[in-house]
């Protein structure tokens, strides 16, 4: 008994012993208990896995005294002669087409077919690899197959059943054997071990099935080398892996820990330590491809352990997850479609190592190429956050980091979802112990202006003159207006003089501060990014892609609803709403927010019932110096510019607004206690700038304004005449 091999020691005896064959084993006897046997049949399936042993388990079924039966008793003379060392029976021969399949040994086994059995109740032939016959010894056969005697049955096992001739197949009932599933071949290994009382790892078993190929002859063979080199200790993984020649799994660790971080001195360490330790570096290939299949089925299905769709320990399973958590899906695909290309090309190649290192460049490396699965890669590394720096490949975070209300405070952050992706302590835990790099610090806006130093609102502006167009002084001079902003009239009064011009703005202001000394307002969408606390940093976004969006934004809009998904925007009136919308604006600031601050929201835009608007954030618009002037009674002529008058004394006399020369002046009226939300300004009110009693000779005329502020290129300039 020693000295047989395992496979031949534990052969089954028996219908019920034979694993992984019972979509053919539980029709077979069923026949047997019908008494329906037919007097041909066609075992098929690949190598190892029961064809043979199937045939002799039948031929003793047939053959028992209490038969025929599923069943054997393994007391009779027949059982015990069909037995796993039995000595065989006169009445079972076995024949080896593979060395007599001419047509002469065809003839002998037909004129000895007619004979009857010597002991047995039927004449059984089994012939092992049937497609080895010759087309001339079928024909010679196939007159016996088709109408043999009572006493005679044909059992013809083959791997290959579609070079047995038609005729035969179609005077045979065809069973084909498949091969055994992973989990009950290493359950079935299991049981084999502990007979032999040999004890095994538990990472050695899923190997010796891989080997197998779900072959149970291979399988068996295989674990037979492993036991007969067993020491004290057992069979280890590390014996399995070294003997067997798969790579150890820190190997495989280390490179896909590597491709998640975008280590490239990784990478290639663990290539050098592949070539330096004499492994193949196509089975290295063959491994590493195999683990990311692994990643892949992981990443789509996270209880695949579970479900039986991997075949690891659950040490190793969790390892896996915990790797498949750091990539998107189209990277884990891009990685495997390249190690599979990798591996097509390294079938013959003069320098493996060379084709190694290149596969692990090409995986390492998605920016350098253009194609669709490259471009998903990266936009995979974009969702989870993740760029790598160039010198150690480290992970960082993504742009647009902007720190909350605890990163003021000195508490500790709480870890946070990206958005698209896995958290980013995934990440950490690829990359090992170690400091976790710094985000970026955001730029440190200018504190606000306390409440009580704010300047009082000025006077309302003469009712004479409605709807100047104002100057380059007075624009600036406004309370949280931003140059190059779009000009709006101011509140129209009655009888107060007009305000000195305020002096002129520095030429880059700074913008408006983000509320820090309060936590963030929830976002009312789970949790994220609070448009509202971002506004000024999406203005100044969105002003160094297009200046004329942020003019627009800046100076007419305000954030007047978000509930996670929708940003709503409000404008003070319809007509810049309708500008807005309808010249790009919009898709500027949606590129902004999906490019910087990694968001994707959509955007509406409404009017503001409030009136507000003007850069705030749902607060009231800063109050603005009075414009005034007007055109003289005179034709066309332009008056001169009024000298500043103090503050309490009347005015000088306001003059006639043109579209109503022959109107009277309305009587002054009380100063209100707050401006009201100014009017917008038609671009058709052409009201020339000496007209204006703020006018600052030293400001940019209106031309050089549109040319600086906008980039704009003036054609023509009318003029009244």
């Amino acid at each position: 008994m020693s000295s047989l091999a395992l496979y031949r020691r534990y052969r089954p005896e028996s219908f019920a012993e034979v694993i992984g064959q019972e979509h053919v084993t539980a029709p077979l006897q069923q026949a047997l208990r019908n008494n329906r046997v037919n007097h041909a049949y066609l075992f098929s399936g690949p190598r190892g896995c029961g064809k043979t042993t199937s045939a002799r388990i039948l031929a003793r079924c047939l053959n028992c005294e209490q038969g025929p039966t599923p069943t054997p008793c393994g007391e009779c003379q027949s059982c015990q002669d069909l037995a796993r060392n039995g000595p065989g029976s006169i009445d079972v021969i076995e024949i080896d087409a593979a060395s007599h399949g001419g047509v002469d040994d065809a003839r002998d086994l037909r004129e000895k077919a007619f004979f009857g059995p010597a002991s047995s109740r039927y004449k059984i032939y089994i012939i092992d690899e049937a497609h080895m016959v010759t087309s001339a010894g079928f024909n010679a056969l196939l007159k016996v197959v088709e109408e043999p005697p009572e006493h005679l049955k044909f059992i013809f096992a083959t791997t290959e059943p579609e070079k047995v001739i038609g005729t035969i197949r179609s005077r045979t009932h065809h069973y084909p054997f498949r091969l055994v599933p992973p989990g009950t071949l290493r359950d079935y290994l299991g049981e084999v071990c502990g007979q032999e009382d040999i004890p095994v790892d538990e990472g050695v078993l899923p190997l010796v099935v891989r080997a197998g190929g779900g072959s149970v002859r291979d399988s068996m063979s295989v674990m037979d080398q492993l036991l007969a080199g067993a020491g004290a200790e057992g069979v280890t993984y590390a014996m399995a892996t070294s003997l067997l020649g798969y790579t150890d799994g820190s190997l495989l660790d280390s490179v896909v820990e590597a491709f998640a971080t975008g280590d490239g001195a990784a990478a290639f360490e663990v290539v050098d330590r592949v070539i330096e330790g004499g492994n193949d570096p196509r089975r290295f290939v063959t491994d590493l491809l195999e683990r990311l299949r692994d990643l892949v089925i992981l990443a789509a299905v996270p209880d695949a352990g579970e479900k039986g769709l991997i075949d690891a320990p659950a040490d190793v399973i969790e390892r896996m997850q915990a790797q498949a958590g750091t990539f998107g899906a189209a990277e884990l695909s891009r990685a495997a479609d390249l190690v599979n290309e990798g591996l097509t090309e390294m079938r013959g190649a003069n320098s493996p190592r060379l084709q190694l290192e290149l596969i692990c460049a090409r995986v390492l490396l998605p920016a350098a190429y253009g194609d669709e699965r490259s471009v998903m890669a990266r936009l995979d590394r974009i969702e989870r956050g993740v760029n790598f720096s160039p010198g150690t490949g480290a992970a960082m975070p993504a742009v647009g980091y902007v720190p909350g209300p605890e990163a003021h405070s000195g508490a500790p952050a709480q870890a946070s979802v990206e958005p698209g992706g896995g958290p980013a302590a995934a990440r950490a835990a690829v990359r090992g112990p170690g400091p976790a790099p710094e985000p970026p610090p955001a730029p440190t806006p200018a504190p606000p202006a306390p409440p009580q130093q704010q300047p009082p609102a000025p006077a309302p502006a003469p009712s004479g003159a409605p709807g100047a167009w104002p100057t380059a002084a007075s624009a600036g001079g406004g309370a949280g207006r931003r140059p190059g902003g779009w000009p709006t009239a101011a509140p129209t009064g009655g009888g107060q003089p007009p305000a000195a011009p305020a002096p002129a703005p520095a030429p880059t202001p700074a913008p408006a501060p983000a509320p820090q000394a309060a936590p963030a307002p929830s976002s009312g969408g789970g949790g994220g990014p609070d448009p509202r606390v971002l506004w000024p940093n999406i203005l100044e976004t969105v002003k160094n892609r297009r200046r004329f969006t942020w003019i627009l934004l800046s100076q007419n809009a305000q954030v007047t609803g978000f509930d996670g998904t929708t940003l709503q925007i409000g404008f003070v009136n319809a007509g810049a709403r309708d500008n807005f919308a309808g010249s790009g604006s919009e898709d500027v600031l949606r590129q902004a927010l999906a490019e910087q601050f990694n968001v994707h929201w959509k955007i509406e835009a409404v009017v503001d019932p409030s009136g507000g608007g003007g850069g705030g954030v749902g607060a009231p618009a800063p109050a603005r110096p009075p414009r005034g002037g007007g055109r003289t009674s005179g034709g066309g002529g332009y008056g001169e510019r009024p000298s500043a008058p103090q503050p309490g004394a009347p005015a000088a006399g306001p003059a006639r607004p043109a579209s109503a020369p022959s109107a009277p002046a309305p009587a002054p009226a009380p100063r209100p206690s707050a401006p009201e939300p100014p009017p917008p300004v038609s671009p058709e009110d052409d009201i020339p700038e000496d007209d204006d009693p703020d006018l600052d000779e030293s400001a940019l005329s209106g031309q050089e304004l549109l040319v600086r502020e906008l980039g704009a290129t003036v054609v023509e300039e009318l003029t009244n005449e």
